[in-house]
């Protein structure tokens, strides 16, 4: 029997006792949807994820891609499960019926993703960068390039890739130099290295198509210099055959983790005849190329809940079955041990793995139903939606990729010495889970974008928004006397966000901006937590009216199970914002004034 590695009726609580999703077949965009389009849908991810790619879990990471005379070599389970994502319309399931997509509801494609994420990370990366990078091309690119480029790819044949990062340039974006030369051949003439892209390059594949940044030739300094191509691995001929398009993989990097996809370095034009194809109009390509950067934020985050609850069920499992110890009132020494699950700290240990997994992924679908009601609604509607999910965001990016490292490090713990070794699953989880804090954006990068930009949108719109959304579930929760302790928590939690929200932007609004973004990061930490809890109180509203009716036995304890770990997360986790605001009230500019040099011995 194959290890657990989701709960699929959690999912489904999710998507029909939370976010309703059936609900969005009442737009015409959604109408031929159902519930049971849903489940189908559902279980057939399930079954994949259980039957094709958890089978190569390890063997991925301990056989990982090769590089030898010029041709890169991945498991060959990637081309398998391109080809069947591609014939079962997996990567164009969010695409319009004109493109022959599906029109997958958001939500639906993120719980899909989150079961094969969970069943192999490594793996699922493949076919969701296929997909982000053909709707790059459907959202701005001309007609020519979306019948040359989208129907491979979202035929599994192509793989789509984003190429932004260079060695000189890092995520500071501004500064990179790969550069475009036009010619009057209906291509630009490109030449720079990129780094870190993430499939860039494999044997999975027939042809690599990569979105790239790049600088058109005398165009403005900084980011307003920026333009988009699509640059091939091997372009297309006129006669329609595929030649090699100077592009070269000058190294793949070895990696702590996520060792299934390989991470590339390009180099471009060494013999001064890479084509790359316009995408938009240029200049404009960091504008357009946010579009998958932010579709990407919200997956990087899925990615980390779902290797947290492949984790959390392979500690869960060895703490039900792992003998040991005794209970603490038990003097006599020749009483059986019992298993760990009934020690008090594994206990706190697993609830905090709970906790974080159920917490992060309902934060994730909520994101992802509001770019679905963003897409079907109108005027100020569509622009509530539009500034919540830019406002979430970084946080759906961040706390499940910083707490999802936190939470698998919990499951190690759970199965102790044996957690540390390779027999077991966890320290793959542990390894795979670190790349989350820094993939699409580091945490660093993330709390300046929330507090130096989303947080003040509009003249702070998105931020009261935000604030009647989770004001509406505290009056919801305030209602149902079990949970009014738990709404009140909120509340206090939520006024003293604000507090430490008008405390920064005092040094905004004096021109003191080091001292207003030295600490966004613990400013997103703050915003984090809270944002989980507003998911956990909204499930405990849920959780609650269901128990209050009549249920089997299975079922209560279901309920039962999430509203314990709500209190958990209340309890242990909500308090941390006080400590985490103390020091963001505080004026010393620790950070900001500390002397480099002061770093020496």
């Amino acid at each position: 029997m194959a290890p657990k590695f989701v709960s699929d009726r959690n999912l489904r609580f999710l998507l029909y006792e939370i976010f309703n999703v059936e609900s969005l077949a009442q737009y015409s965009y959604y109408q031929e949807h159902s519930r049971e389009i849903f489940d189908i849908v559902l279980d057939t991810a399930i079954k994949m994820g259980r039957e094709l790619l958890l089978p190569c879990h390890a063997a991925m990471d301990k056989n990982p891609p090769t590089l030898a005379d010029g041709r890169l070599s991945v498991n060959p389970v990637v081309r398998t499960f391109l080809t069947e994502c591609g014939e079962g319309g997996w990567i164009s399931a969010g695409a319009s019926y004109e493109h022959d997509g599906q029109q997958m509801p958001a939500i639906m494609v993120s719980a899909c993703q989150f079961v094969l994420s969970a069943a192999n990370y490594s793996a699922s990366v493949y076919p969701f960068l296929c997909s982000g990078a053909a709707h790059l091309i459907l959202s701005f690119g001309s007609q020519e390039l979306i019948e040359r480029y989208v129907p491979p790819m979202f035929s599994g044949l192509w793989q789509g890739t984003m190429a932004l990062t260079e060695p000189q340039a890092g995520s500071s974006l501004s500064d990179i130099t790969t550069q475009a030369v036009p010619t009057n051949e209906g291509h630009y003439l490109l030449r720079g290295q990129k780094i870190f892209i993430s499939a860039g390059d494999h044997d999975g594949a027939d042809n690599i198509v990569h979105l790239m940044l790049a600088r058109i030739k005398d165009a403005p300094p900084g980011v307003k210099g920026i333009s988009l191509f699509v640059v091939p691995k091997r372009r297309i001929r006129d006669d329609g055959e595929l030649e090699a398009n100077d592009v070269h993989t000058v190294t793949t990097y070895h990696k702590l983790g996520y060792r299934g996809t390989p991470i590339t370095q390009l180099s471009l034009g060494e013999n001064a005849d890479c084509r790359g194809y316009l995408v938009g109009e240029p200049h404009c390509g960091l504008k357009y190329m946010f579009q998958m950067m932010n579709e990407a934020r919200i997956s990087v985050g899925m990615g980390a809940a779902a290797i947290a609850s492949a984790a959390y069920y392979a500690s869960l499992k060895y703490a039900q079955e792992r003998p040991q110890g005794r209970p603490i009132s038990q003097k006599d020494p020749a009483a059986p041990p019992v298993p760990i699950i009934t020690h008090a700290d594994v206990k706190r240990m697993l609830l905090f793995q709970r906790a974080v997994v159920e917490g992060s992924l309902s934060l994730l679908l909520q994101c992802s139903l509001y770019q679905d009601l963003q897409k079907v609604t109108e005027g100020e509607e569509k622009e509530r939606y539009s500034l919540l999910l830019d406002l979430l965001t970084p946080v759906a990016k961040t706390y499940p990729s910083e707490m999802g490292v936190l939470s698998v490090s919990q499951g190690l713990q759970c199965l102790g010495g044996y957690g540390y070794c390779d027999e077991f699953p966890l320290e793959q989880h542990y390894r795979d889970a670190r790349i989350h804090p820094i993939h699409e954006g580091t945490t660093g990068i993330q709390g300046l974008d929330l507090l130096g930009r989303k947080l003040f949108t509009k003249n702070g719109k998105a931020a009261n928004l935000y604030l009647q959304e989770v004001q509406s579930v505290i009056l919801r929760a305030k209602a149902v006397p079990a949970l009014q302790p738990y709404g009140k928590l909120l509340e206090e939690a939520v006024n003293e966000l604000q507090a430490v929200t008008l405390h920064l932007a005092q040094y905004a609004m004096k021109g003191e901006y080091d001292l207003f973004l030295a600490d966004s990061t613990l400013f997103l930490e703050l915003f984090g937590i809270i944002a989980i809890a507003w998911q956990w109180l909204l499930k405990g509203i849920a959780c609650q009216k269901a128990l209050d009716g009549e249920l089997t036995r299975i079922e209560s304890l279901f309920y039962q199970g999430k509203l314990h770990t709500m209190r958990y997360f209340f309890h242990y986790e909500l308090p941390k914002i006080y400590g985490l605001s103390r020091r963001l009230k505080e004026v010393d500019g620790l950070t900001a004034h500390m002397n480099p040099e002061l770093f020496e011995d």
